[in-house]
């Protein structure tokens, strides 16, 4: 072999040694996929990216419920390249983002004559149709569904009706067939059972009582005069109960941890529908209030909180001060004075009506 021919082959080599050594830090650099470990941040990152490089193109991100890999769907093949250089799969679709999202808009300037039968409508992105849920697949709202002309459109069959849910929250207006009482704690028996329990003198009106949010449920419960306790059983399967107290204007809802006692001299507030969270300290224990007429209540506890008509049944609990949990203490009963003036509040002690009911406080 010729030294020129060597040298030849020597420098093919070298060639393609360096081509290889070139080529290693370029296959390094293709970014792994995002998945559902991924910093939320990033995850958000990468669909804002993709919506910006695909534009027209981008048909949604979401999270593969299999493998929790972040995919992109694309109608053109040919950008799934941009897809994997930021982190996702790829998934050729037919129907972008803005047609799905323009199918929605349709529906909802329809809504208004949307049957009942149809509990709603959204955008299935990994699908990449819009869905419309008919309630026992009834002909009146596949028929809404159908007029909409589009085969982006996927009528999924309902069994159940959706209903509004609403937080019962401690001090929040309770409403009696002739009067306006507060919510006082909500609590439950063994069997899960729940319960919202206030004043004697409120649920002794009873009924069927309703929320800010609709009804509760019957009153259950009832001991007035003597006691002033009550409960009223919560049979709305909307109603959600909470261990949240309402401190309306004086900051975020209080959360009540326990029940331990607050002792005499101690601070307590307590939460009304009428005059919202008012503070002061314990007076006395076990206290009898004479409220004429023959109603006599025993073992009341004398603060000097104020209250107006309204507030009664709602919470006492202690002072959280700079904090957010609270023990809690009673539900209020009556008092003297106002909130304009000061006065005396009384409140039934919740740790009885617990017992005598054997129920648990929802605590948080």
């Amino acid at each position: 072999m010729s030294r020129r021919s060597l040298h030849a082959i020597l420098a093919l080599a070298g060639a393609a040694v360096t081509a290889a050594a070139l080529a290693t830090p370029a296959s390094a650099t293709v970014p792994s996929l995002l998945d559902a470990s991924a910093d939320p941040a990033a995850l958000a990152g990468a669909q804002q990216s993709l919506s910006r490089q695909l534009g027209a193109e981008f048909a949604n991100t979401w999270l593969d419920a299999s493998t929790g890999k972040l995919v992109a769907g694309v109608t053109d093949a040919s950008r799934t390249s941009q897809v994997r250089a930021a982190g996702a799969i790829a998934k050729v679709v037919r129907h972008s983002a803005t047609e799905l999202n323009d199918v929605k808009s349709t529906l909802d300037h329809r809504a208004g004559s949307a049957p009942d039968s149809v509990t709603g409508w959204y955008v299935d992105v990994a699908t990449n149709e819009v869905v419309v849920s008919v309630l026992n697949r009834d002909a009146a709202g596949l028929a809404w569904a159908a007029d909409a002309g589009t085969e982006a459109l996927r009528v999924e069959q309902a069994t159940e009706r959706p209903r509004p849910m609403w937080n019962i929250i401690g001090g929040q207006a309770i409403n009696f067939s002739s009067g306006r009482c507060s919510v006082g704690f909500n609590a439950r028996n063994s069997s899960g059972t729940r319960y919202v329990i206030t004043a004697g003198h409120c649920t002794d009106l009873g009924g069927t009582v309703s929320g800010p949010g609709g009804t509760i449920g019957p009153v259950a419960g009832s001991s007035f005069p003597s006691n002033d306790y009550g409960i009223i059983r919560v049979s709305s399967s909307s109603a959600v109960s909470t261990a949240l107290v309402d401190r309306y204007n004086a900051g975020s809802d209080v959360t009540v941890a326990g029940s331990t006692v607050t002792q005499v001299g101690g601070r307590i507030c307590r939460s009304g529908s009428t005059t919202g969270w008012r503070c002061g300290t314990v007076g006395a224990f076990n206290q009898t209030v004479n409220y004429g007429g023959g109603d006599i209540v025993y073992g009341l506890t004398r603060t000097s909180a104020c209250a107006e008509p309204g507030d009664s049944g709602g919470s006492f609990v202690s002072d959280p001060g700079s904090g957010t949990r609270v023990q809690a203490q009673g539900m209020t009963s009556g008092g003297s004075g106002n909130c304009s003036s000061g006065g005396t509040t009384y409140f039934q002690p919740v740790n009885e009506v617990l017992s005598n009911y054997s129920l648990t406080l929802y605590t948080g």
